[in-house]
């Protein structure tokens, strides 16, 4: 197990994936194709394999994609029970 690239999705989790912004606004990327593709970019700038990255979390687009869902479901949650 690489405690490296586990070290870097997390790192790069926290920073790079946003809930979408209410209303609409210009907030942080949804496109989990562009979000998937900047991971890998700066993983390989880091020394960090693709494969070392399958070994942590599987398909990387997959992680993203349900990482990001997960993060708009609690936004929203977060937002509905605000008073009003």
């Amino acid at each position: 197990m690489s405690t490296e690239a586990r070290e870097f999705i997390d790192f790069w989790i926290r920073n790079s994936v946003h809930a979408a912004e209410q209303s609409g606004t210009a907030g942080a990327s949804q496109d989990v194709a562009e979000l998937t593709q900047r991971c890998r970019e700066m993983a390989e700038r880091e020394g960090i394999s693709e494969q070392a990255m399958r070994d942590e979390v599987g398909d990387l687009t997959e992680y993203i994609r349900s990482t990001l869902d997960a993060v708009n479901v609690a936004e929203k949650e977060r937002q509905q029970s605000e008073p009003k």
